[in-house]
Parts: structure tokens; C-alpha cells; sequence
């Protein structure tokens, strides 16, 4: 067993037996898990509760994780750890008080907001990003106090801006790509990825085809080559991967992303008018036992192994150290 350890910063894909004996094939030791995109607190918990199945029915191949440790030990018995975290806000409703509970169950990475504006900062397809609001600062330095992360993958410029600077504690991008290499909305400045660099935080590379330049027909060397220019600026101790990948999921879910149950029309999403569904993935990263093709063309591209095993997931879990446990 290699001592590198492998972790995927974000995936939501529609959990089997078959995709959890991909992350073994594919040797990836922990991954960050969606457990809500529009689901209050009670639904969130019930999330949670068929995680707490899967781990009960499946204890060979699965362990949840609460900590950098628990990864370790995760991977030093064969199997995957997974870390849940919330793509949006709504588990909290309107209640700071919430951030805790859900942090003891496990929650420790949370949106601030999901494409829209929430009660704590402004989506990236908002058309004004007045920032954080006043509760959205009281969460972050909530958050910060019981060491759950906060993530703005798909907030709007100004609202991550404000969260790196109030945070006392690094914030992550989970799941996004520079916006210099591909000018998604949900891609990033490079404003936004130097301060993030410069405040501690990460930043997790997507695999997902609408943040990919040439979307699915992106190459290896092409994705690889826009890792090695992200590393000269940010520094590669600041990057790790969030595949976003969303594997095996209906094109219901789509629809469910995009829509939940804030409009009753259909909002298809950027780079998808003509194609509602999901896209299909860049043949170089179609699963989990992909994984080693990436560490294989980072290696082709100029990165060093120890450079390698810190972009596969090195940095993750040194941030995970970081950032898990309750502020001193």
C-alpha cells in the first residue's frame, strides 16, 4: 500500500456497491460527499441517516470520517472515508444554531450559497453580489469556532471575497477551475484564487465538463497543463482535486440542482440549453479508477512525485487537520 493518499474534494454521484468498489480499484482513500443541494434540516438528516445505512451495511468498503485521522485510518484498513458536506445553506434554515448540530453529525464543508441568493451570500448567477449579509458573517465566524469549512464554489466574486476576509480560519473552493483557462460562471478570478492562496485555503480542481475548456472533448494534457499555471501563482501546497464528478445519476438530478423548488421553471444551466442532462465526462476521467491517470499526466506535465502526492491529496488532508476541529 502506498503511503500517498488519495481524496476527491467533491463528488455527488449516485452511490452503489459498484461505484464504491471503484474508489478501492481506483485507490481513493476519502472523498468529499454532497449530502444536500435544496434540503432543509429534517431532510438533510434523513440524508444522513442512509449514509449511517451504507456505512452499516457496507463496513468493509465504507467508514465516515470526522477527522484527518479518521482518513488515515480509513486507508490504512482498505477503505474509502467519506466526509459529508452541504452544497448550500438551507440545512440551517434560518438558525445559527443548526451549524453545530449538523457539524456533531458530521457535516464539514458548507456552501454559503448554491448558484442563488441565500440568507448568507450571493450565488454566481445572481445579477448584483452585494456580499456576505449580516447573518452570512455570523455563520462564517460560527462555522469557523466549530471547524466545519466554508466552501463558495458557486458564490458570486464579491461574497467570496468577503468570506475569505472574514473568515478567521482558510475557506475553500471545493469544486471550480481558474476563469482564465475557462470563463464559466462558476470558475474563478484570478482576484479570488491569490487571495485564497494568500489566506491558506484550497482550492479543488473540477472535472466536471462545463468548467473544462473544450468541455468534454478536454484532454489530459490540456486539463494537466491548467493545473501546472494555476500551481505558478497559488502555489502547489494550495491545490488539490474536486472532480464534481456525478456519476451514474439521472438527468432528473439535473433538474433538481438547478431548480430544487425556487422556480417552477426549468433552468438548464450554463453551457446546457441544448442538452438538459448531465454532459457526458472527458474520456480520461470517466470514474473513480481513473485516478491514477491524472496522477500520471501531473507527472507528465513537470510535477515532482512529492508534488503529485500533494495535488491527489496531500494538501487535503494537511487542510483537513487544519480546519475539522474546534477553533483553539
Amino acid at each position: 500500500m502506498s503511503d500517498e493518499v488519495v481524496i476527491d474534494g467533491l463528488q455527488y454521484a449516485n452511490w452503489s456497491p459498484k461505484i464504491f468498489d471503484e474508489m478501492r480499484h481506483g485507490g481513493v482513500d476519502a472523498v468529499h460527499v454532497t449530502i444536500a443541494y435544496h434540503e432543509m434540516f429534517r431532510e438533510t438528516v434523513a440524508n444522513i441517516e442512509a449514509w449511517n445505512r451504507l456505512f452499516e451495511t457496507m463496513p468493509g468498503r465504507l467508514v465516515q470520517a470526522f477527522t484527518g485521522d479518521d482518513v488515515r485510518a480509513a486507508k490504512a484498513s482498505g477503505r474509502t472515508a467519506i466526509i459529508f458536506g452541504a452544497q448550500t445553506p438551507a440545512p440551517i434554515e434560518d438558525d445559527i444554531g443548526l451549524v453545530e448540530i449538523l457539524h456533531r453529525l458530521g457535516l464539514r464543508f458548507m456552501q454559503l450559497s448554491y448558484n442563488n441568493q441565500s440568507l448568507l451570500a450571493t450565488g454566481c448567477y445572481e445579477a448584483e453580489d452585494p456580499g456576505l449579509t449580516r447573518m452570512g458573517r455570523e455563520v462564517v465566524e460560527e462555522m469557523n469556532r466549530v471547524g466545519m469549512v466554508v466552501d463558495m464554489s458557486h458564490s458570486a466574486e464579491r461574497s467570496t471575497l468577503d468570506a475569505i476576509e472574514v473568515s478567521q480560519r482558510p475557506i475553500a473552493i471545493t469544486h471550480a477551475n481558474p476563469a482564465r483557462w475557462h470563463a464559466a460562471k462558476r470558475n474563478k478570478s484570478d482576484t479570488v484564487l491569490r487571495a485564497l492562496a494568500e489566506t491558506g485555503g484550497m482550492l479543488g480542481f473540477s472535472l466536471y465538463p462545463h468548467h473544462l475548456a473544450g468541455g468534454s472533448d478536454c484532454t489530459l494534457e490540456a486539463f494537466c497543463a491548467m493545473v501546472a499555471d494555476t500551481a505558478e501563482f497559488m502555489g502547489v501546497e494550495r491545490l488539490g482535486i474536486g472532480s464534481d464528478l456525478c456519476q451514474d445519476q439521472p438527468d432528473s438530478v439535473v433538474e433538481w440542482m438547478r431548480v430544487g423548488r425556487w422556480t417552477k421553471k426549468i433552468d438548464y444551466g450554463e453551457g446546457s440549453a441544448a442538452a438538459p442532462g448531465f454532459p457526458p465526462q472527458p474520456d480520461f476521467f470517466c470514474d473513480n479508477r481513473d485516478m491514477p491517470r491524472l496522477a500520471q499526466g501531473l507527472r507528465s506535465i513537470g510535477f515532482d512525485a512529492a508534488e503529485v502526492g500533494l495535488l491527489m491529496g496531500g494538501n487535503w488532508l494537511r487542510f483537513f487537520d487544519q480546519s475539522f476541529g474546534a477553533a483553539s
